[in-house]
């Protein structure tokens, strides 16, 4: 899950600091496991934005075979 191949170019601003959120590496977390993933995030306080397509799709399923370990 390295990287979010269906990801679309966005135009969003983060609501706390009103700056453009700009494409990076981030580190997602659940039951004890990590996943680098390239995601739009603020570049001021780190803010990171989901698409819920990846919420909804790779990240549940993810999520499912992590929790029937």
């Amino acid at each position: 899950m390295s990287n979010f191949k269906g990801q679309q170019q966005i135009d969003i601003v983060c609501v706390k600091c009103g700056i453009h959120l700009t494409l990076g590496q981030v580190t997602l977390t659940y039951l004890e496991s990590s996943f680098p993933v390239e995601l739009y995030k603020c570049s001021e306080c780190g803010l990171v934005y989901i698409p819920e397509e990846l919420a909804n799709g790779k990240i549940k399923q993810v999520e499912a075979a992590l929790e029937d370990k």
